[in-house]
């Protein structure tokens, strides 16, 4: 059953991806507001965008930069279309920050690579009696069974793992590929379609039958299973994942590295219905060199991208319905270190938010002179995944139940910054 799966998939992959088919106002009034609005907003098919960081990006470099203290190192700040000023080495950004807006005031104290980075994913720290899911998966439990119409996952994940669906179970799972649509290190041939409908049809009498004699709930899910496999490698919906298929200016304009490539599929992805997308987008752990690694490759395919996205999506109507997200696992110290770079920081940093109806070209909460401490409020991974939560509709009420009977409230209880929502 491995060689005539889409794009190289193999039985492992079926098994691991597709098992199973506001601070300032009252909690309550929140959860009321969005219960009112949640119907319509499923209906305009909602989904979210989640561009991932990997290493911690120095955040105190891109998005809110100290001039003239030992701490804010070589970069300008530039004025933008929005209240709020940026690198200088963003300046495709800076002409759609308008539709963008940052939280200055994350604080976290998970400075660690893979504590941050399921910290950031989960809401939840890690803790040895629980596998928490991913928001990916949250999204896909919650907003799936609205769409019937979508034949290929509903989490996917490009460039890199996403994390686990923890005890939301693999139904939920990220379905991985790479930058250009394909599952990585698997085989790409396939079977001819005789020999294919040949080797379904005798699977079918098998489990058909195993089924019949009462094993229980196990064999079934098995064939949900492969039935899930087959939709998936006949539906015409996977022609998403073919970007060579959107015209050349298009391409140029998110730009022709991973990042941009993905990105660039994730607009395809939710043109047919995907809820949620993460695109990875590496290699931000510059503990030395920071300011040219910025400059002559961090920088450029960020700017490019995320701009090229923003402009795609509005110019197609569909940004008040997609939610972006940028952020990483923390950010960077604010000292400069011996090599050049900046080590991990979860202290004081930085996220981005826009789209889905939130309030663009503001920023959030702020950082003393020196970028070393928050003023004021701080924001946690619960507040921005509860943001989302609130502009795709799920009510922020929902508690889900872990492995072991333990009720888990969406976001880990976390609460949609109030200055974002419109």
């Amino acid at each position: 059953m491995t060689n005539f799966l889409p794009f190289g998939m193999n039985r492992r992959h079926f098994m691991r991806h597709l098992a199973a088919s506001a601070a300032t106002v009252p909690a309550m009034q929140f959860i009321s507001h969005v219960a009112a609005n949640a119907q319509e907003v499923r209906k305009r098919q909602k989904a979210c965008i989640l561009m991932w960081m990997g290493g911690g990006p120095p955040t105190i470099d891109l998005w809110d930069l100290k001039p003239g203290t030992k701490t804010g190192g070589e970069f300008k700040p530039i004025s933008t279309k929005g209240d709020v000023q940026i690198s200088e080495h963003l300046p495709m950004t800076a002409q759609v920050m308008d539709r963008l807006s940052i939280i200055r005031s994350m604080s976290t104290r998970e400075a660690d690579h893979g504590r941050g980075r399921y910290y950031m994913h989960t809401a939840y720290v890690p803790n040895p009696t629980v596998i928490h899911p991913t928001f990916g998966s949250v999204v896909s439990h919650e907003m799936s069974s609205k769409r019937p119409q979508l034949e290929i996952p509903s989490f996917i994940s490009i460039g890199g793992d996403a994390g686990s669906p923890g005890f939301l179970g693999m139904a939920n799972a990220p379905f991985v590929v790479d930058a250009n649509g394909r599952i990585r290190n698997a085989d790409p041939k396939g079977l001819p379609g005789e020999r294919m409908n040949n080797r379904l049809a005798m699977l079918d009498v098998i489990e058909n039958n195993f089924i019949s004699s009462g094993r229980g709930e196990g064999p079934k899910s098995h064939r949900d299973v492969y039935k899930k496999a087959v939709n998936l490698m006949t539906s015409k919906q996977m022609e998403a994942f073919r970007i060579e298929s959107e015209d050349q200016k298009t391409r140029e304009r998110y730009g022709n590295d991973n990042f941009g490539r993905g990105l660039l599929m994730a607009r395809r992805l939710v043109e047919i219905g995907v809820p949620f997308i993460e695109v990875d987008m590496g290699g931000w752990d510059l503990h030395q060199n920071v300011f040219q690694t910025l400059r002559d490759q961090r920088l450029p395919t960020l700017d490019r991208a995320m701009s090229a996205l923003v402009e795609d999506l509005t110019a197609r109507g569909m940004y008040d319905d997609v939610v972006l997200v940028w952020m990483g696992e923390f950010g960077r110290t604010p000292r400069i270190n011996q090599d050049t770079g900046r080590d991990h920081w979860a202290a004081s940093w930085s996220t981005v938010m826009g789209g889905g109806g939130l309030k663009g070209g503001i920023g959030v909460g702020e950082t003393d002179a020196e970028g070393t401490s928050v003023v004021g409020k701080s924001y946690l991974p619960g507040d921005v995944w509860a943001t989302a939560a609130y502009a795709l509709g799920i009510p922020l009420d929902t508690v889900h139940t872990s492995s072991r009977g333990r009720p888990m409230k969406l976001a880990n209880g976390g609460q949609p910054v109030a200055e974002l929502i419109a």
